[in-house]
């Protein structure tokens, strides 16, 4: 049940693009309320897993990647629409590059059998960019709350993006003290 819910988030993320990109008066409502029941299943399938003992490899791998797809996917159509602008792109670009690199520590790391576990702050970090979405999608035009929310937005964005700075860059470092510990890459593992 729990990796069903993390699979209807990545799922989600055609249905909330198709209509975020809409030409109707409501389109931006309605890519909000389908952004905010796919950010939901966030929580819900991680709490079904651990109630009922559904912890599963493919579950623990496809959570992380369902939240960044979700969340690349609205900052890349929020900075398409204007929502996100000026230094607003940097705070996007902050927390997209941040998910790329870690993602490929992850994978170098995997690859000498060693592994970087999810502190407790970036669970709070994924928290803040799903707040964050939700808020720059109801100051869209069009949106619930419409421009005049923008400021706040705009601060929770970069908050953040101040979050997904410090754990990518705690990341990194743990993760560089761990390849440093002597292990080779396998052959044929260049990229």
């Amino acid at each position: 049940m729990a990796t069903l819910l993390t699979i209807a988030r990545i799922l989600a993320v055609i249905p909330f693009a198709a209509l975020f990109l809409a030409n109707a008066p409501w389109n931006m409502k309605a890519a909000f309320v389908v952004f905010a029941l796919a950010a939901l299943t966030d929580l819900l399938d991680g709490y079904i897993a651990r109630r009922r003992g559904e912890v599963s490899a493919l579950g623990a791998a496809l959570d992380p990647l369902a939240d960044k797809l979700l969340i690349a996917a609205a900052l890349f159509l929020l900075a398409r629409n204007g929502v996100i602008r000026e230094a607003g792109i940097v705070a996007a670009l902050i927390i997209l590059l941040r998910e790329i690199l870690v993602g490929g520590l992850r994978e170098a790391l995997a690859q000498h059998g060693k592994s970087l576990p999810v502190t407790a702050l970036a669970k709070i970090k994924t928290a803040a960019q799903l707040v964050a979405v939700g808020f720059l999608l109801a100051a869209a035009p069009g949106g619930f709350a419409g421009p005049r929310l923008a400021p706040v937005a705009d601060g929770f964005l970069w908050l953040a993006a101040a979050l997904t700075l410090w754990t990518g860059a705690d990341y990194v470092l743990r993760g560089a003290r761990a390849l440093g510990a002597g292990a080779r890459p396998a052959a044929g593992s260049e990229s």
